[in-house]
C-alpha cells in the first residue's frame, strides 16, 4: 500500500474491489501515526476503534458504503467525540471527556468514517503556529525545526505526513488555510453558517468555522459535502433553502494588487504567486486588478473582535463547574488561581485584551468601531464580486517560520494571518491550494494559493482549485 498515492476516491475504489479491508487500511495508518509520534501531530491515537472498523466494513459488505466509509480521519482537539477527551490543547480541559458528538462528527459517523485520533492545536485555537499548546509544539514534516502553522497544525500535519487521509480543523482567522499552506495540503474555510458549530469548543463565535484538510481538492470537496448542511442545534446555521446558489464556472480572477504587494510579504512568495497568476492567464482565465481598500484594516478589526468574543466565551472556565481547579484561600482566590494556571500565556493575553475593548469607556472607541469597519469590509467584498468570480491572494506572507522565531513577538505572529483574517470577518469561503515551494536554508518549503468566492459558492472554489492543481502538475512536467 503506497500511502503517498492514496486519495479518498482511490481508497474507496480499492476498498470496493476488496484490494484490502477496512481493518488493514486503518491498521496501516495507525502504524504510521505511531511511528511518527515525534511530529506531535496527535495528542491521542485511538487504538480502541474495532467497533468503528466493523461498522465500516459491514457497510461495504452490504453495499451501503459512502465515499467516506472506512476513511481514516484525524480530528482537531476542540471537536467533541463522545467518550473521548476534548481538551482544546489546554490545561484547563485536559481531563474533560466529551459526553456527546459534535454535529460534524455525527455526519462523518453516518458516512462510515473512522476516527483514528485527536490532533494538537494552539490552546483554544489561539495562535498561528501550534506553539501555544499545553502539550508541546507540533513540527512541520518538511522541516522539523519549523512550525506547521496554526491553530489546526496537528490536523494539517496528520494529512501531510500520511497519518490520515482526511482531517477536520476549525478556522477563525486562517487556522485551516495557513497550516494547509505551510504543510503543502489543501484546506477549506467554508462559508460561515454552512457547517454546524454544535459540539465545537468556541473561540470567537462569529468567526469560527469547521472545515476539511485533504491531499487534493476533490477530497476536500467530498468531505465538505458530507459535513455541510443546516443544523437546528446551531443558531448560526443557514437553512439549506437559503444557502443554495446558482454557481457558474469561474472565469474572472480578481487580484487586489495593492494589498498583495503590501510591505511584509516575502519576495519569493510574491514572485511565486505572480508566476502562478500568469500561468492561469495563459490557461484562459481573465485576470483583473481590483481594489479592496478595507482589507488593510482586516488585521486590526480581527484583533479587536476576536479577543472580545474570546473574553466572553472563556468566561465559563472558572474552576467552579468543570475544568482545571486550584484551591485558594477564598472563592475569589480559587477563581484567580484556576484561571491563571489553567490558561496559557496567549489565552490570558487575548482574554485581557478582549475584556479591555468591551469595558465601559472603551466599547464605542474599539469594539463598536471595529463592528462598523467589519460591515464596510463585507460590502467591499460584495462589490468586488460584481466584477470578478474569484479573488486570489497568497495564503500566507511567508513560508513556515522556525519554532520560537516569533513566539516572543505577538505582533509579528499576528501578521502571519494578514491574508486570511479578512475572509472570516466577511464570512465568505476560501480555499488554500499548494502552490509550489520556496528554498529556505537548503529545504524546500511549501507555499499556498488562496482562492476566495462569494457566500455559498464553494463549488466555484472546487472548480478553480482542481484547474489550478492540473496547471501546477503540467507546469512541473
Amino acid at each position: 500500500m503506497n500511502i503517498a498515492d492514496l486519495t479518498i476516491k482511490k481508497t474507496h475504489e480499492l476498498l470496493v474491489k476488496r484490494e484490502f479491508s477496512v481493518c488493514e487500511l486503518i491498521e496501516h495508518f495507525i502504524r504510521e501515526a505511531d511511528e511518527k509520534k515525534d511530529l506531535n501531530a496527535y495528542l491521542e491515537i485511538f487504538h480502541d476503534i474495532n467497533k468503528q472498523v466493523e461498522i465500516a466494513q459491514k457497510m461495504f459488505d452490504e453495499g451501503k458504503a459512502t465515499m467516506l466509509t472506512g476513511i481514516p480521519f484525524a480530528m482537531k482537539d476542540n471537536i467533541l467525540i463522545q467518550g473521548k477527551v476534548a481538551s482544546a490543547s489546554s490545561k484547563m480541559l485536559e481531563n474533560y471527556t466529551a459526553t456527546y458528538d459534535a454535529s460534524v462528527v455525527k455526519k462523518l459517523r453516518e458516512a462510515g468514517a473512522v476516527f483514528i485520533g485527536r490532533t494538537n492545536m494552539d490552546e483554544f485555537a489561539m495562535g498561528s503556529s501550534t506553539e501555544n499548546s499545553a502539550f508541546g509544539v507540533t513540527k512541520n514534516p518538511y522541516d522539523t525545526a519549523r512550525v506547521p502553522g496554526g491553530s489546526s497544525g496537528g490536523s494539517a500535519v496528520a494529512v501531510a505526513a500520511g497519518m490520515a487521509l482526511g482531517a477536520l480543523g476549525t478556522d477563525t482567522g486562517g487556522s485551516i488555510r495557513q497550516p494547509a499552506a505551510f504543510c503543502g495540503v489543501v484546506g477549506l474555510k467554508p462559508t460561515y453558517g454552512s457547517v454546524s458549530r454544535s459540539g465545537i469548543i468556541a473561540m470567537a463565535s462569529s468567526l469560527d468555522q469547521a472545515g476539511p484538510f485533504a491531499k487534493i481538492v476533490e477530497d476536500a470537496e467530498i468531505i465538505f459535502n458530507a459535513i455541510k448542511g443546516y443544523d437546528p442545534m446551531d443558531s448560526t446555521s443557514y437553512p439549506d433553502n437559503l444557502s443554495k446558489r446558482e454557481v457558474k464556472r469561474p472565469k474572472v480572477i480578481g487580484v487586489p494588487v495593492d494589498f498583495v504587494r503590501a510591505k511584509g510579504i516575502d519576495p519569493r512568495v510574491l514572485e511565486n504567486f505572480e508566476r502562478s497568476i500568469d500561468t492561469m492567464k495563459e490557461q484562459g482565465y481573465e485576470i483583473k486588478e481590483i481594489s479592496l481598500p478595507s482589507l488593510a484594516h482586516g488585521l486590526s478589526v480581527y484583533y479587536i473582535l476576536m479577543p472580545a468574543e474570546v473574553s466572553s466565551n472563556l468566561a465559563r472556565f472558572d474552576g467552579v463547574r468543570y475544568g482545571y481547579h486550584r484551591d485558594g484561600e477564598n472563592l475569589l482566590d480559587d477563581y484567580m488561581r484556576s484561571r491563571g494556571e489553567g490558561f496559557g500565556r496567549e489565552a490570558r493575553r487575548r482574554i485581557l485584551l478582549g475584556t479591555y475593548v468591551l469595558s465601559s469607556g472603551y466599547y464605542d472607541a474599539y469594539y463598536g468601531r471595529a463592528c462598523s469597519v467589519r460591515e464596510m469590509l463585507k460590502k467591499d467584498f460584495i462589490k468586488a464580486f460584481e466584477n470578478v468570480d474569484i479573488i486570489a491572494t497568497p495564503t500566507t506572507p511567508t513560508p513556515a517560520f522556525k519554532i520560537k522565531e516569533k513566539s516572543s513577538d505577538p505582533l509579528q505572529m499576528y501578521l502571519a494571518d494578514i491574508f486570511t483574517v479578512p475572509i472570516n470577518i466577511a464570512g465568505v469561503p476560501a480555499l488554500s491550494v499548494p502552490d509550489g515551494f520556496v528554498d529556505e536554508d537548503g529545504v524546500k518549503l511549501p507555499v499556498g494559493m488562496q482562492f476566495v468566492a462569494p457566500h455559498f459558492h464553494e463549488e466555484a472554489l472546487f472548480t478553480i482549485g482542481k484547474d489550478f492543481e492540473k496547471i501546477r502538475i503540467n507546469k512541473i512536467r
